[in-house]
């Protein structure tokens, strides 16, 4: 896992994929605690939320956050069916990172995808 100086830094909102987000005391991210595909998802519906918080703080426009969720939820589907498609689940993924790549104050819910991603990589 690398490490970032972020010493200095102003954002509006800062998720750690690691697991201490300072603005959720109820739905702090944890992949690194995540062990197989019910854990997975218990994680993903805790960026759900923080796509709601980054909404609520005006850090995404409302209609981004929809197309993101949209884009989450279906990986929740995908990853709840017997024979999950990993193409299937990367490809929403991926798109839901690519949303929000360039939003200032959104980089880290860009991080945690970027980690769901390698995740399903390894549990499908």
């Amino acid at each position: 896992m690398s490490v970032f100086d972020q010493r200095g830094q102003k954002v509006n909102i800062q998720n750690n994929a690691a697991g201490n987000t300072n603005f959720s005391a109820a739905g702090n991210i944890n992949l690194s605690a995540v062990e197989n595909r019910a854990d997975l998802v218990g994680e993903l519906e805790k960026i759900k939320d923080e796509v709601a918080k980054a909404r609520d703080a005006e850090v995404i426009d409302a209609e981004l956050a929809t197309d993101v969720n949209y884009h989450i939820t279906k990986v929740v589907q995908q990853a709840n069916k017997p024979e999950p498609s990993k193409t299937t689940i990367l490809n929403h993924v991926n798109t839901a990172k690519n949303l929000i790549k360039g939003v200032a104050g959104a980089g880290g819910l860009v991080t945690a995808l970027m980690k769901v991603a390698e995740l399903v990589q390894t549990l499908f």
